[in-house]
């Protein structure tokens, strides 16, 4: 029996020659899918909906991955956009969260990578920063300018996390967010860190959810660590007997 892995879509405007009007499409970047599949999973794409669906499809689902995308709407956590913010979806945001609420209630494995993180802290009922120009301690390149298959900075995992196992103690990562947890999420505990202590990885063990902050889907082809990460998701929603 293999598991099924459900993945957040988001919407694109395809555009066509000048003479053929653009229109919306659902999509997600495909190396989520094969690493599912690589990892021994069975993926399925969830497309933006009503938020009234989300207990019919977890239903289906075994686990859940939020993939990256926009920013956070901050109204979320009660505050106001910052000039630094970039584009928004609240749509998005309504329809994810209901998501990890149905998860959450129906015991399934959850993996947020970059939004997905910060969007399970949100919905813990932590902060982020809007930009990380706000966090004074930051100083490392973040939304990194090398080619996304290339790590560019270090993360310390703490030990006897879920991630100790996957990565042992330090790994490099690559990195394209320039948003990060601030105030943690009640019930989240941090797990990784990069060395100028931008939380890099959170999980909550009683509700079967580990987050990280960097792109694992685009390291997965030549990373073991990478792929490691989501076999550990397949086996986490794999049905206990």
């Amino acid at each position: 029996m293999k598991a099924k892995i459900g993945i957040t879509g988001n919407i694109i405007t395809y555009k066509r020659p000048e003479e053929v009007a653009a229109f919306d499409a659902n999509y997600t970047p495909r190396e989520f899918s094969q690493a599912v599949e690589l990892a021994g999973g069975i993926p399925y794409i969830i497309p933006i909906m009503d938020e009234s669906l989300a207990e019919e499809i977890m239903s289906s689902l075994d686990g859940l991955i939020l993939t990256g995308g926009q920013d956070v709407s901050p109204l979320l956590y009660n505050q106001e956009p910052h000039q630094a913010i970039q584009e928004t979806s609240p749509q998005r945001d309504t329809f994810e969260l209901a998501l990890i609420n149905a998860a959450i209630h129906q015991g399934k494995a959850i993996l947020g990578i970059c939004r997905g993180l910060q969007l399970l802290n949100v919905r813990y009922g932590g902060t982020l920063y809007q930009d990380l120009s706000e966090d004074k301690t930051a100083y490392l390149q973040h939304n990194q300018q090398s080619l996304p298959q290339f790590p560019t900075h270090r993360i310390q995992i703490k030990d006897q996390s879920s991630l100790s196992p996957i990565f042992g103690k330090e790994i490099t990562v690559n990195s394209f967010h320039h948003q990060a947890i601030d105030q943690l999420g009640q019930g989240l505990t941090v797990i990784a860190q990069s060395l100028d202590q931008v939380i890099e990885a959170v999980e909550a063990p009683a509700d079967n959810v580990i987050a990280v902050q960097w792109h694992p889907e685009l390291t997965h082809i030549h990373d073991q660590h990478s792929i490691n990460l989501f076999r550990n998701l397949v086996e986490r929603a794999l049905p206990k007997d």
